[in-house]
């Protein structure tokens, strides 16, 4: 029996482990990881001053992106992506995706407290180079006062993932 291909998305604040989950998951047979802080970062090198610069280039991917994603869906490889799915807005632009290519989905949601977030950015900040952005306490707090988790009413077969 041939497994459908499925889309994994990742909910979950700064610093929760997306990234890191995005990897191993993406390390299965037939899966491929898509980053959207790699994308916006080789695409727009220099561009990112600030949250808002973020997220004005991250809808420009999204929107150049999605026929992509729904044809690597379609040719049966699943798709780790490795952007945010933190507000019912995003998630509605992941579902048109793997609805548009019948595929299956996972929607894996990181419930990390806000400490350990905020410690892990932290250290996450001390690694970076000084050209690299970095995000601070204020636009933690700004970007997580937006965080809201799925709901069962949204129908998407989520798997929580803690701390740990």
């Amino acid at each position: 029996m041939v497994e459908r291909p499925t889309l994994h998305m990742m909910c979950g604040k700064i610093a929760a482990g997306k990234s890191t989950l995005s990897a191993k998951l993406g390390e299965a047979g037939n899966t491929i990881v898509i980053s959207e802080d790699h994308w916006v970062d080789q695409l727009y090198p220099g561009e990112i001053k600030s949250v808002a610069d973020f997220f004005r280039r991250s809808e420009r991917l999204r929107t150049t992106l999605t026929p992509h994603i729904v044809d690597l869906l379609r040719a049966g490889v699943s798709v780790v992506l490795d952007f945010h799915a933190n507000t019912v807005a995003s998630r509605l632009w992941m579902r048109r995706l793997f609805e548009e290519a019948h595929a299956s989905h996972e929607l894996h949601l990181l419930d990390v407290p806000d400490e350990v977030c905020r410690a892990r950015m932290h250290a996450r900040n001390a690694a970076l180079a000084d050209d690299d952005f970095a995000t601070n306490d204020a636009d933690f707090d700004h970007i997580t006062s937006f965080f809201v988790a799925p709901g069962e009413s949204e129908g998407f077969n989520v798997i929580r993932h803690g701390a740990g």
